[in-house]
């Protein structure tokens, strides 16, 4: 095991995160906030550790194999989130480390559960905070990483692969590096251009910004406690809505789609399911709001198409407290937290993807039935899929409920109330924010347990990297290869 590349690594990363804290010192320094020094100290505690870690580790072996990959990936969130919960503590913006690290987590892992029930009182630089660090986990830490330090220039595929979300991660470009640098790219220009529509739209600069940032890392921290209800505007919700959808998206998807290549974004099965998804779900749901609410037209249809799209992206934005609509609508809503976006996306849940080679999969297997002799692959975009992606795609279905179910009873001994620990923990695990019950669109998590917080702040680290990257850390045989 190359213990001195996977320190090397994380020193770098941590000077990432110290150069990244900068960010949100320059917007309280620019209001004029107390929690400056908050973010001076944070910077220099990571951006020193980092140095010193770099500096003792400068002669390490440049390859990463597999094994130093899963370690990578999976030390840097839980790094990443001890660090970044400083600025948290030293401003006391969130008093005690347990609060704070959920809250850190939650924005790496772009789950947008959060512990704050005045978010409005709190300091510019601290929101800008929060929505940085979701913006960076949305399309990766180690894929930002990959894109700019020569660090990871060998074993940056094994660091790739076991971060980028999907049964199949795709490369736009052979070289792993420029991938990176495209999916980057592509990321801050949908950034960039959000943050504009939305300022001309209404918003004020600082807040459009932040929800540009959240919303393309399918994160949902906002900085009003109400969300995106706080304004009172379709247009700006409309906007919203807009770029979820592309934030759930596979971006090899968006980028054919720059290229004018129309003909392979149009035949993309798992592209055309997830559009078919939004709209079915959102049909069922505008219709029965259009039958048992009192709402107008327009603005069920609005209600209905945000919070799916919301819910299934896993941004976890709100424009209505759907648990006080019809049990059964928000049961519909519920099943969405188990999707999640395409592979490739920012988006968490199981990935729309999978979704359809195991329903493609379940119809074959009964034309298998039928007959026996027949040799009946699964297809998938005109191309036969290899029996491994098939197995683990039922391997990774399987593990996801039972997680779930598990993670159900054990979340239960903190949270006696059943709806509420079944919303807590697939929220957690589909990186959505929201949940059911007590932890619903109008609700935070600050009253839960400190053990619940741990153990859902777990949970948002399997979700946000599939399960296989951290659990294979848990296996005798991993360490003794």
């Amino acid at each position: 095991m190359n213990i001195r590349i996977i320190l090397k690594a994380l020193g770098f990363l941590l000077i990432v995160e110290g150069l990244a804290m900068l960010l949100a010192l320059l917007i309280s320094l620019l209001y004029k906030e107390y929690d400056s020094s908050a973010f001076i100290i944070s910077s220099s505690v990571c951006s020193t550790i980092g140095g010193i870690t770099v500096y003792f580790t400068r002669n390490a072996r440049p390859d990463i194999t597999r094994h130093e990959g899963y370690i990578i990936v999976s030390l840097v969130w839980v790094v990443f989130s001890l660090f970044g919960s400083l600025p948290y503590m030293l401003s006391g913006a969130i008093p005690g480390f347990t609060n704070a690290f959920f809250e850190t987590m939650s924005g790496f892992s772009t789950t947008g559960a959060t512990i704050l029930a005045d978010i409005e009182s709190l300091p510019h630089g601290i929101l800008f905070w929060r929505s940085i660090s979701q913006w960076l986990g949305g399309m990766g830490i180690i894929v930002l990483s990959i894109a700019i330090l020569p660090v990871f220039g060998i074993g940056g595929m094994q660091l790739y692969m076991a971060e980028v979300p999907g049964p199949t991660p795709d490369r736009i470009s052979p070289r792993i590096r420029q991938s990176a640098k495209t999916l980057w790219g592509i990321y801050l220009a949908f950034t960039l251009a959000e943050a504009l529509l939305l300022w001309i739209s209404g918003m004020e600069i600082f807040d459009a910004v932040c929800h540009s940032f959240t919303t393309m890392a399918s994160g949902g921290f906002s900085t009003k406690q109400a969300s995106i209800a706080y304004w009172d505007s379709s247009l700006i919700q409309y906007i919203i809505i807009f770029f979820m959808i592309f934030a759930g998206t596979n971006f090899s998807i968006i980028y054919l789609m720059i290229k004018g290549r129309f003909k392979k974004v149009v035949i993309d099965e798992e592209f055309k399911s997830y559009l078919l998804f939004i709209i079915v779900f959102a049909s069922l749901i505008f219709g029965g709001l259009v039958l048992y609410s009192h709402l107008k037209v327009e603005t069920a249809f609005r209600d209905a198409l945000f919070q799916v799209v919301s819910v299934i992206t896993t941004t976890g934005f709100g424009t209505a407290d759907y648990l006080n609509w019809p049990p059964v609508l928000y049961l519909l809503l519920f099943a969405l937290f188990f999707f999640g976006g395409s592979a490739g996306s920012t988006g968490g849940g199981i990935k729309i993807m999978r979704i359809v080679l195991l329903l493609k999969n379940s119809y074959y297997e009964l034309k298998r039935m039928v007959h026996p002799h027949a040799v009946i692959p699964v297809v998938f975009n005109k191309k036969t899929l290899d029996s491994k992606i098939i197995n683990n795609v039922l391997a990774f279905f399987i593990l996801y409920f039972v997680i779930f179910g598990m993670g159900t009873i054990i979340y239960s001994f903190v949270e006696p109330d059943v709806e509420s620990a079944m919303g807590a923990v697939a929220s957690s695990l589909g990186n959505v924010g929201p949940g059911l019950g007590n932890v619903g669109p109008s609700e935070t998590y600050l009253h839960v347990h400190p053990f619940g917080k741990w153990f859902l702040s777990f949970l948002m680290l399997l979700g946000r990297l599939e399960f296989f990257t951290v659990l294979v850390l848990f296996s005798p045989s991993f360490w003794r290869e």
